[in-house]
């Protein structure tokens, strides 16, 4: 782990192992940290948190440029572990990686751009002013989809409006933290500024959010994982920002370009196994273009190649993270169909070593299936149709989630009507499902409270201080 400046094994030096899960062998082993490593962490943060509040933030900013170029120098072995420890492609490993370096650089040159107000006063002696301060001391607990990007998203804001941070990185996927932990070691970070500290969520997460020490606790997880960080801040009213789960629907007009859907919501599905929140989960198509749409994305789904990424370069998908995962996803195809949905491509896992899951695409399902409603988080489709744009919305809204959804049209009047009435954090129109650095990443309903990116996301982790500065003028 890494606290205080210094790398160093848990208080009781018990490891965890790490498995490749498409070869279900152990890479490596990584401490298991105990409530007492994660209050030295915190304290550390804390002891630093001050100092680095009064460094300027273009001197903070420098520090995470420099971070970046540490990134890029150790891409290529970054982006392997990544693939090694959660199965993805390496080449949209590789992406991730070097979108983790630009988000370092993108939230450094906020160092000269967040700022306060002078707002106008009822007195005519009188100025108010709002200043953004730092809350102090956060702290951030990761998944595994894309966990090296994940520490910069919840790290960069954090440190550049001044804050300090304590990082929890799954437990699945750690080695490529450690790797973050080395570079932010070899730029010479302010000890404390940055810590890390890798164990279960039960102990390790539990602390993270319900220490008394801590401003506010940032999660990116499940809806049962939001729920506990929820009740653990509730204790000492800590600031909670959460990114849970999604049921992304993809909604496809008659007037769609059928290419550009198909191939966008296959993307959008098999990137990362399937493995994407707020990737395309289900897909309501009109009628008068169901079969057409159906065969095509069957065509391409059948055409997607799966296999191990560091020994298969021509590949488009990886294995699911763990046999878990595996044992869920075919579960909840086998319960579609005994629900009356119908596997047209696909459903199965597949037999020997490692976590792999066949494309898989469903029909005949109906909005009410667990298929439908709950996150299958596998390369999955349910595939539903629709007569008209209303029942299209009314369907899509039909979640508990609400954080990504997407249009496939040609009539601005439709995609300015669906964006206007579709009840979810983002709505993509003509394209594949990811975000921009520069936007806003946030969830409603049950995918989320807060959100991340952009000067929206920065604002996250600055509270307000108003002062009313009374003034004697008639001063000579």
């Amino acid at each position: 782990m890494y606290i205080d400046g210094q790398f160093t094994e848990s208080e009781n030096g018990e490891w965890m192992d790490v498995i490749n899960p498409s070869t279900d062998e152990v890479i490596s082993q990584v401490p298991k940290a105990t409530r007492t490593d994660v209050i030295r962490a915190i304290d550390a943060a804390e002891a630093a948190q001050i100092a680095w509040e009064e460094t300027p933030a273009v001197e903070r900013g420098k520090y995470l440029h420099a971070i970046a170029d540490g990134i890029r120098a150790e891409s290529d072995h970054i982006a392997r572990l990544i693939s090694e420890e959660v199965g993805k492609t390496l080449e949209l490993s590789t992406v991730e990686v070097n979108f983790t370096a630009d988000y370092m650089d993108y939230m450094a040159e906020w160092a000269r751009r967040y700022e306060g107000e002078i707002v106008q006063s009822d007195r005519d002696n009188e100025n108010i002013f709002v200043f953004k301060r730092a809350i102090g001391v956060t702290t951030g607990i990761l998944p595994w989809n894309f966990p090296f990007f994940l520490i910069a998203r919840k790290m960069a804001p954090a440190l550049i409006t001044g804050n300090t941070i304590v990082i929890k990185p799954s437990v699945e996927s750690p080695n490529n933290a450690m790797a973050f932990a080395k570079i932010v070691d070899r730029v010479n970070l302010p000890k404390g500024v940055f810590n890390l500290v890798t164990g279960r969520g039960g102990e390790v997460g539990n602390e993270l959010a319900s220490n008394p020490k801590v401003g506010m606790v940032s999660l990116t997880g499940s809806v049962p994982a939001g729920q506990k960080v929820m009740e653990a801040a509730a204790a000492n009213i800590i600031k909670v920002s959460l990114e849970l789960g999604g049921k992304a629907p993809a909604i496809v007009m008659d007037d769609a370009d059928l290419n550009l859907a198909v191939k966008a919501i296959v993307d959008s599905r098999v990137i990362n196994t399937g493995q994407v929140c707020n990737c395309a989960e289900r897909v309501y198509v009109h009628e008068k273009v169901r079969d057409e749409f159906t065969n095509r994305l069957v065509e391409a789904m059948k055409s997607v190649k799966y296999g191990d990424p560091l020994k298969d370069a021509d590949i488009q998908m990886g294995p699911l993270i763990n046999k878990a995962a595996q044992d869920s996803v075919q579960k909840k195809v086998d319960r579609a169909v005994e629900q009356g949905a119908k596997v047209i491509c696909g459903g199965s896992k597949v037999p020997g070593k490692g976590s792999f899951f066949e494309p898989t695409i469903i029909i005949e399902a109906t909005n009410e299936m667990e298929i439908v409603q709950e996150e299958t988080f596998g390369p999955v489709i349910p595939v539903i149709s629709f007569s008209n744009l209303d029942e299209a919305i009314k369907l899509a809204n039909d979640s508990e989630f609400g954080l990504a959804s997407s249009l496939y049209t040609r009539n601005l009047n439709v995609a300015m009507k669906a964006i206007k009435q579709l009840k979810y954090g983002e709505t993509y129109i003509n394209r594949e499902n990811f975000e921009a650095m520069q936007g806003f990443h946030a969830g409603w309903r049950k995918s989320g409270i807060g959100g991340a990116d952009g000067k929206h996301g920065l604002n996250e982790y600055l509270q307000t201080q108003a002062v009313y500065l009374q003034y004697d003028k008639d001063v000579q």
